[in-house]
Formats: C-alpha cells, sequence, structure tokens
C-alpha cells in the first residue's frame, strides 16, 4: 500500500458502523477526494474530546501498517484525517 502523505488535515468520505455491541460507532473505509476507498484495518483506540458546543469523536485506526486519525465532528456532521 502506499504512503498516505497527509497534509495536516484533511475532509474525508467515511463508511462507519454505528451502534455495534460495545463500540458505539466504528469507521471502516475512508475515501480522499477523487482516490478510491481506503480500508481500515483495526480500531485501536477512541477518544472524545468537547471544543465549545462541538463533540470530536476521535479515532486511532491502523492503515495496513499506518496508524491515523479519524475525527467526526457533532455539530457539522463532517469527518477529518488528522497527520
Amino acid at each position: 500500500m502506499k504512503n498516505l502523505n497527509i497534509k495536516n488535515q484533511e475532509k474525508v468520505e467515511v463508511m462507519a458502523l454505528f451502534g455495534y455491541q460495545m463500540t458505539p460507532c466504528q469507521p471502516l473505509t475512508f475515501r480522499r477526494k477523487g482516490e478510491p476507498e481506503i480500508e481500515v484495518t483495526e480500531l485501536l483506540r477512541t477518544q472524545i474530546r468537547f471544543v465549545g458546543k462541538a463533540t470530536l469523536h476521535i479515532f486511532d485506526v491502523l492503515v495496513g501498517r499506518e496508524r491515523v486519525q479519524l475525527e467526526f465532528n457533532s455539530v457539522d456532521l463532517s469527518w477529518t484525517l488528522l497527520a
């Protein structure tokens, strides 16, 4: 798999599974604009941060052997890929 070359922050489309057993949300795949879908290999950790009125759900995931973070914003319902 090629290196993801993330530029600090980048909006992405995410396919996620909501309300599954003990994990309320689990990202399964994500897609950058104009690129093919990338599969999340493993969910490592989740955390929540409160920023103003927003709740940010942060997912540490593995994509192949590369560790990345996906962030879900509860106010505008957007997903961001973080470096």
